[in-house]
């Protein structure tokens, strides 16, 4: 069975930053893209940031180059370093993976990233 694992939200204040970290446990044969997805209360998932085995990186519209994402292949991990955080970045962000074999996306179990004014 297959499992992220995530860590690193918490609450900070409007400016500073975070690392979100999430790695894949399990019988893996291969990740092809990883990323992060945030969710409000009431709103669907958006995508916060995407990244292909090979490097290809996506951002969604709120990122405004404040974020970067990174991705540790040997090790099956994902990683979001998210600076100047504003209090609209608030909310659970969930990190996925679409792995090889497995034909469904593979969900984190989310962590609570808020951000105060």
């Amino acid at each position: 069975q297959v499992q992220l694992v995530e860590s690193g939200g918490g609450l900070v204040q409007s400016g500073e930053s975070l690392r979100l970290s999430c790695a894949a446990s399990g019988r893996i044969s291969g990740v092809y893209d990883m990323g992060w997805y945030r969710q409000v209360p009431g709103k669907q998932r958006d995508l916060v940031a995407s990244i292909s085995v090979g490097g290809i990186i996506k951002y969604g519209d709120s990122v405004n180059g404040r974020f970067t994402i990174s991705r540790d292949n040997p090790n099956n991990a994902v990683y979001l370093r998210m600076n100047n955080l504003k209090p609209d970045d608030t909310g659970i962000y969930y990190c996925y993976a679409d792995i090889r074999g497995i034909y469904e996306i593979i969900w984190g179990q989310g962590t609570q990233v808020t951000v105060s004014s």
